[in-house]
């Protein structure tokens, strides 16, 4: 049994947005959170219907609430609605605070609700006026900045499609994504910092401009205003507001009407375009703000890029009329406490963050003992599951009376299959509970529900909003098909090696496609994390499976810190820990010591490259790596040849 470490108090339920919103319907009140779940699955159209409302969605809701049909993807809800998601977040027009950003460097900025409102209707005016029309593709190749999210909201006021990139993707990485949907304008900016270095942005689109010929326009900012910006075939994005009309018309589109196009990893292959609707993701992150984590006007903060999904679900919070934080830079630059001492400056009362960097305060011993936190309400993690040892460190450390939320989704539905609530309390390793309105569960290989403590593979059992409503260019629905419902008939597979817990929890193993098969036997890579990164002498792991004599073994590669060298006794220290904690089958065959750990531009170790790597196979896409060149150490390693 995971031990208890949090649970709500009756004054944080009794004021709660989950206790408000259950108040409003006409069921039993019982505050247990799973009987809550099942009446949402069990009455899908009550209460879709029911969170437009409380949620206070603009718009034309309509009649009808569900379309249903018999293949899963093409259940439509809200098929009458008709909404302008831009009108949805820009409700306050009011002199607070919408948008703070800092930066690493300490150049800072803020935009009222007004000056927000103001100057998505000029630039939606200026995209009107040069021709970017409903559906054209609003490409950004961009920092996490003030001006992104104009640039954002504007192109969704017009029914025009966003997608971005954050400035660390290689031109290859951009060009492989934007090239497949065509657009007709990029949105880019001079430079950005990251770890102490001024980093030049524009060198790289002349380059992107030559292989993606649809690109009619380009559109730049200036970081931080310092520097004058001389190209004269780009628009210049202020003197553009300076220039332009205010457009204060919201067209209403269908509920489902496309908003952004995001991009599977393309670690193994040619990006995926996954392409969502403006209400579903409306609807789907006003349901996690508010009832999953207890945010309306509220002060939000999420680290990430532009190129990450968490971007998409972090701009979504301003229409739970709550202000959002950005910051553009290294999470640990120019301090280890950067990101807690803006948490602390600003107020914030929801911190998120990657699982990762949980990990890195607790390796590098970090104590928030001098930090006021107060204000903060929720810690959200993501990215990768999130170990007992570092629930552990965030109760002890960071704040004891604390919501800590690890939430798991991703990209394919830009929000959480489990996450957090208040009507439930956190135990050490476990998601809290699954997502309102979202019937998911945990198969076995065959296909049926798995008993309490079994591993298994996540799936949804029924269609849920923010399903995306297509990949682009794929006219037969054949990727789709086979990214979500290959395994099995007409059930979304979501490719997460998962358990239910008796607290109703789950605890998420890894991704299913990189669980390891040793004699047969199913292990999550996250079980050898664990017991691996709580090692002082180690900074972080990656675990790949090695086919070998008909057979899978399997290859543990570490850092260090302080790049000390490993030797026998060290490995033995590793060994036994993982077979005392976990099972004889989880010991590596080898345990190597690498120069640096691949990673995705999101932070995420990149499990699937190694793999293929050591296998002999061959690899597809580097470019959505962070560190390409960390892949060349894996080539050819003579202990792995016998």
């Amino acid at each position: 049994m995971n031990k208890l470490l949090w649970k709500p108090s009756e004054e944080k339920i009794k004021g709660s947005l989950l206790e408000k919103f259950v108040n409003s319907l006409n069921i039993e009140k019982d505050r247990n959170f799973n009987n809550l779940w099942r009446w949402s699955n069990k009455e899908p159209e009550k209460f879709w219907s029911k969170l437009w409302d409380f949620s206070e969605i603009v718009g034309h809701k309509g009649e009808k609430i569900l379309k249903k049909d018999k293949t899963f993807n093409k259940n439509t809800f809200f098929p009458d609605s008709k909404i302008n998601y831009a009108e949805n977040l820009l409700k306050k027009k009011n002199n607070e605070l919408a948008i703070n950003f800092l930066s690493e460097n300490g150049f800072e900025e803020s935009i009222t609700w007004q000056q927000l409102y103001d100057k998505v209707c000029k630039l939606s005016y200026f995209f009107k006026k040069i021709g970017i029309k409903k559906n054209d593709r609003v490409a950004a190749y961009v920092p996490n900045k003030i001006e992104t999210v104009i640039s954002f909201l504007a192109s969704s006021k017009n029914g025009s499609i966003w997608s971005s990139c954050s400035p660390d993707f290689g031109v290859e990485g951009v060009i492989d994504r934007f090239l497949q949907i065509e657009p007709r304008i990029l949105i880019t900016c001079d430079y950005y910092y990251y770890n102490g270095k001024k980093i030049n942005i524009l060198q790289k689109v002349d380059e992107i401009l030559k292989k993606i010929p649809s690109i009619e326009k380009v559109l730049v900012f200036s970081y931080d205003k310092k520097e004058k910006i001389n190209k004269k075939n780009y628009y210049n994005f202020d003197e553009i507001l300076k220039e332009s009309k205010l457009d204060e018309i919201f067209e209403k589109y269908e509920f489902n009407h496309p908003i952004y196009i995001l991009y599977s990893s393309g670690t193994t292959g040619k990006p995926k375009c996954i392409t969502h609707g403006a209400g579903n993701v409306l609807i789907e992150h006003n349901k996690e703000f508010m009832l999953h984590c207890d945010i309306r006007e509220s002060k939000v903060f999420y680290y990430t890029t532009t190129g990450w999904m968490m971007w998409n679900w972090l701009i979504g919070a301003l229409g739970t009329k709550s202000s959002i934080y950005l910051f553009d830079g290294s999470p640990t630059y120019p301090k280890i406490d950067v990101l807690l001492n803006y948490c602390q400056n600003k107020k914030f009362n929801l911190f998120g963050v990657s699982a990762k960097y949980i990990d890195y305060l607790k390796n590098e011993k970090f104590n928030c003992k001098n930090i006021d936190l107060s204000s903060l309400k929720i810690i959200t993690s993501t990215g990768s599951p999130l170990s007992k040892e570092s629930f552990n460190y965030v109760y002890s450390n960071i704040k004891k009376d604390i919501h800590l939320a690890s939430i798991a989704g991703g990209t394919d539905l830009v929000g959480c299959l489990v996450l957090g609530n208040l009507y439930s309390s956190v135990y050490e390793g476990e998601i809290q509970g699954p997502s309102l309105g979202i019937d998911v569960d945990v198969f076995d290989e065959s296909g049926k529900s798995v008993d309490i403590g079994i591993k298994g593979e996540l799936v949804v059992k029924k269609p849920f909003p923010t399903m995306p409503i297509k990949f682009w260019d794929d006219k037969d629905g054949i990727k789709y098909q086979k990214a979500y419902f290959s395994k099995f008939s007409n059930i979304w597979h979501h490719a997460d090696f998962t358990a239910k817990t008796k607290n109703n929890g789950f605890i998420v193993y890894g991704r299913s496609d990189a669980t390891l098969n040793p004699g047969g036997v199913r292990i999550g890579t996250s079980e050898i994390y664990q017991q691996v990164e709580n090692i002082e002498f180690i900074t972080e792991g990656l675990v790949v499976g090695q086919e070998f004599k008909d057979d899978v073994r399997i290859i543990l590669f570490i850092t260090t810190k302080n790049n000390e060298d490993i030797n026998e006794d060290k490995i033995r220290i590793i060994k036994e820990k993982i077979k005392k904690n976990c099972s004889p089958k989880h010991v590596p065959a080898f345990i190597i010591k690498v120069p640096e750990i691949p990673r995705t531009k999101s932070g995420k170790i990149v499990e699937l490259a190694v793999r293929k790597i050591i296998n002999g196979e061959k690899l597809d896409n580097k470019e959505a790596i962070a560190n390409p060149n960390s892949l060349d150490f894996f080539k050819n390693l003579s202990e792995l040849k016998s």
